[in-house]
């Protein structure tokens, strides 16, 4: 099985008083490690790195890293000991250059592999979107998973450019957000690329179309339910999957009823897990938000 299968938590950035709360993030990964999760994406849009200096960013990533080392949730029967919890980081940008030298800088840690979006604002034609991620992926030591959002960049991975870029041998998967059954159908049948769910309501039908499993922010909030949904799903138990799923859908549309990360981090607040701070230009979930949430977890 892929390594890019399973439920992935794509981690917040917790804050206090305007800094980063590194004893906060490193409960986080140990909270989602013991809730079977299959692994972390480190610096995702979720994480608020546009807000984060280059050296605040490095440091969510080793503080991520060094908890990630406690373990994930497969323990090696014959020591009883846990493997790392795998870790995604995010790369972004629209300077091929510069990505490139941010992606040497990560070849020489022990990450599982880097997170890519096209390039955002400029829009670029699909043959210099081709050439991007070819000049990324040659550059990296580590798999690449591809990141098609075309609400937040601009521009769309079309299916054509997709299969091209899955010939490349260190290109493994996509995070698929890009809302179009055919690409999603067509990724999963040829099967050289893992389709992980970027939109977390579509995460039940990509698996059950034959997807690898989900990115979801919406599985900051109770992951053992999310997990339990992936595990149902591997195991064929359709009917229960279902109704887990279905528990789960007003818990997913509440928390992207606002701009992500806001509702996440108001409802890990409420749980006392995390302060509820965010950074400019993003700003905290609404009061009226808020006390749905508060009505979901009483539910």
């Amino acid at each position: 099985m892929s390594i890019f299968s399973g439920i992935w938590v794509p981690l917040i950035t917790p804050f206090a008083d305007a800094a980063v709360d590194h004893a906060a993030l490193r409960a986080l990964v140990r909270r989602y490690a013991d809730a079977g999760i299959a692994g972390i994406v480190a610096l995702g849009t979720t994480g608020e790195p546009a807000a984060l200096s280059a050296a605040e960013q490095d440091a969510v990533l080793a503080t991520i890293l060094d908890a990630a080392q406690a373990g994930g949730a497969r323990a090696d029967a014959s020591t009883g000991s846990k493997p790392a919890l795998p870790v995604v980081v995010g790369v972004s940008g629209n300077n091929t250059h510069s990505m490139r030298e941010r992606i040497a800088q990560l070849n020489s840690l022990p990450i599982a592999g880097v997170l890519m979006a096209a390039p955002y604002y400029i829009r670029p034609s699909q043959a210099g979107i081709v050439g991007h991620f070819m000049a990324l992926a040659d550059a990296s030591e580590k798999p690449v998973v591809l990141y098609d959002i075309p609400y937040r960049t601009g521009v769309r991975l079309e299916l054509d450019t997709l299969m091209t870029l899955a010939a490349h041998p260190r290109i493994q998967a996509v995070k698929d957000c890009a809302g179009s059954l055919d690409t999603t159908l067509a990724l999963i049948r040829d099967g050289r690329l893992q389709v992980l769910a970027g939109e977390d309501m579509q995460m039940f039908n990509t698996m059950c179309l034959g997807g690898s499993g989900a990115i979801a922010a919406s599985a900051h909030v109770q992951p053992e339910r999310f997990v339990a949904l992936y595990r149902a799903l591997a195991a064929g138990a359709l009917e229960e999957a279902r109704h887990i799923f279905h528990a789960l859908a007003p818990l997913i549309d509440t928390l992207f009823a606002e701009p992500n990360p806001a509702p996440v981090k108001a409802m890990l607040a409420s749980q006392g897990l995390i302060r509820d701070e965010l950074r400019l230009p993003m700003t905290r979930a609404s009061e009226k938000l808020v006390e749905r949430l508060a009505a979901l977890e009483t539910a």
